[in-house]
């Protein structure tokens, strides 16, 4: 195995993983998620928890896939392989301060005894409204631009992966982030009908990626892996040959 197919295989599990991770720790969240009375409830902070980290490799996951591919993607474009890695921080930025969010809401539940419910409910909802809007603009706006439109083109320039299946990945991503700045706006509600097909076209595209790039690898005939990964020194990348002069003949002259 080489070393691109080595990175190929890394790209494609950490894809894979960033489904698993993302998928059950939304599963964990259940409760606090969906119980308005949560904060002052019997609770179930374990799950909560458990949420929690797995978000923790959520971002992991995340950054760890554009990281792995910016060496590769830079060869084709390096200031968007520089956004890639960029769209990907701010994802997990907002990753982040979601699961902040309901970590907080535990700690109130747990250290909050005798304070008055009402208020308690009230900052509750709350911190619930502001893990929404950070799982909108992050795994919906922010990964729409990095993953779908700027991974989907640097993939399907490059000829790393089908074609036509990067156009899902641009296409998707490009639904992805207009529907969260339509639902930013007030156009559609959030979690609605509209917005759940226009993240269709994404969760196939990154699936796709994860599943291709784990089994079949990149392109091998792709013009992006014949280019030399280090500069020898001449403009084509191509080694160049220094002239050789016998032992003798040099000891001589410098005589």
């Amino acid at each position: 195995m080489d070393s691109t197919r080595k990175t190929a295989l890394v790209v494609g599990v950490l894809f894979i993983l960033t489904f698993i991770t993302s998928i059950a720790g939304a599963l964990a969240y259940g409760p606090v998620l969906s119980d308005p009375g949560y904060i002052t409830g019997a609770g179930a902070d374990t799950r909560v928890f458990i949420g929690a980290f797995l978000e923790l490799l959520l971002i992991l996951t995340n950054i760890g896939c554009a990281v792995v591919l910016f060496p590769l993607l830079k060869r084709q474009n390096e200031t968007l392989a520089l956004g890639y890695v960029a769209a990907r921080l701010v994802e997990c930025a907002f990753i982040g301060i979601g699961l902040l969010s309901l970590l907080t809401i535990v700690t109130l539940r747990q250290g909050a005894v005798g304070a008055d419910a009402g208020s308690l409910v009230t900052v509750g909802k709350s911190l619930v409204a502001l893990h929404n809007w950070t799982f909108l603009l992050g795994p919906g706006f922010a990964d729409g631009i990095g993953t779908g439109m700027i991974l989907g083109w640097l993939m399907f320039r490059s000829g790393l992966v089908g074609r036509r299946m990067a156009l899902v990945g641009v296409v998707g991503g490009a639904m992805l982030a207009t529907s969260g700045v339509a639902v930013l706006l007030g156009i559609i509600p959030q979690g609605g009908a509209v917005q759940g097909i226009a993240t269709v076209p994404e969760i196939i595209w990154e699936a796709f990626l994860g599943l291709w790039l784990t089994f079949k690898g990149f392109n091998r005939s792709a013009p992006l892996l014949a280019v030399p990964a280090a500069d020898s020194g001449s403009p084509d990348g191509s080694a160049t040959a220094l002239p050789s002069r016998p032992l003798i003949a040099t000891t001589a002259g410098a005589a």
